[in-house]
């Protein structure tokens, strides 16, 4: 499984902020065109969402559905892969106070399910998500990447 750990900073805004713009995940495809589309079913008893994305992925589109699960008072979201192109997709979001702003923290961690071409797609798929997250940041928050190539574990 491949991990991805990305670091951003939105300068004069607070984390509260952040978040709620993070979350609105509705919005996602005004501000960035990474995101094509984003249908966010009911919340469910427990808070939780379930959304359905697609997203550009190397002149292609990627596809899935998620069940997003937010903690407003750590100002975090988790999400799973429900369904959708990956074999696996998982990972979270976190923002926190940092020198007049926030630092917006986003982990996943994703299998595409094809052993034989990981060595060859895995690398591309990361460079990719790592991209697309990117430029959902500025797009959301005006945010600026400061770990783009952070190493990437593998497992």
């Amino acid at each position: 499984m491949r991990h991805v750990v990305l670091h951003a900073f939105a300068d004069g805004l607070a984390p509260v902020d952040v978040y709620r713009r993070i979350t609105d995940f509705r919005r996602y495809p005004e501000l960035t065109d990474t995101v094509r589309e984003v249908r966010v079913e009911a919340p469910l008893s427990d808070g939780s969402l379930v959304s359905d994305w697609t997203v550009t992925f190397r002149g292609g589109l990627m596809r899935w559905r998620e069940r997003d699960t937010f903690s407003p008072d750590t100002l975090s979201l988790s999400f799973e892969q429900v369904s959708g192109d990956f074999q696996t997709f998982e990972g979270s979001w976190r923002c926190e106070p940092r020198d007049g702003g926030t630092l917006v923290v986003f982990a996943a961690s994703f299998d595409l399910g094809i052993p034989t071409l990981a060595e060859i797609l895995d690398p591309v798929a990361e460079s990719t998500l790592r991209n697309n997250i990117g430029h959902i940041l500025i797009g959301l928050v005006g945010a600026e990447v400061i770990d783009e190539r952070a190493p990437a574990a593998q497992g």
